[in-house]
């Protein structure tokens, strides 16, 4: 990822391009979700980087994707990944927050409609240590607010043959790659 130089400063363009590297050599490459390689092939992601500065500016431009993604046609977006290096950059704060994105859904009357997942450079489980493998499955390169279709998170759960197990497969995957089989994935050489 890009370790050598403040993800704040970076451009969106950049940010964009951390993302989609972290997409495609961890999410889909450890296959930590099944589910993210058939809208990644489709080119139905939404990519969007927020600069905002303040929570209450990341409220209303989170506001303003649900509301996008709510209203857009499923073959074209079907999910939408809101990154936002700018705020949120602890991640006790990050945490905190996602009280606020809940009560945005909810507000915008889209409980049961879209949902938010969250990632995190810093992503700590509860219960475990800040440098635990484990984490990484959430660990992103920007703060990352993704955003769902409730809907299609049932359909692919039900594709599934054992869904229930996605968290379980993801600590197995980890612990087996370790932190240097990490660190390896952001090579410039991976996968020659």
């Amino acid at each position: 990822m890009t370790a050598d130089r403040d993800r704040a400063a970076a451009s969106d363009a950049e940010v964009i391009a951390d993302t989609r590297r972290w997409l495609e050599r961890a999410v889909i490459g450890l296959n930590l979700c099944p589910f993210a390689k058939a809208v990644a092939v489709k080119q139905q992601i939404r990519w969007v980087v927020s600069r905002a500065t303040t929570e209450d500016e990341l409220v209303a431009a989170l506001a303003v994707e649900l509301r996008y993604l709510a209203e857009a046609d499923p073959e074209r977006v079907e999910t939408t990944l809101l990154m936002h290096p700018l705020v949120l950059r602890d991640f006790r704060d990050y945490n905190d927050f996602l009280s606020r994105a809940d009560a945005t859904v909810a507000g915008l009357e889209l409980e049961g409609v879209l949902q938010v997942a969250s990632f995190h450079p810093d992503y700590q489980f509860a219960g475990s240590d800040t440098d635990d493998i484990e984490n990484y499955s959430n660990r992103s390169p920007y703060p990352t607010l993704h955003l769902l279709r409730e809907d299609s998170v049932t359909r692919a759960v039900e594709t599934l043959p054992d869904a229930a197990r996605i968290y379980e497969t993801n600590m197995e995957t980890l612990r087996r790659l370790g932190h240097e089989g990490w660190r390896r994935l952001w090579t410039d050489d991976f996968g020659e």
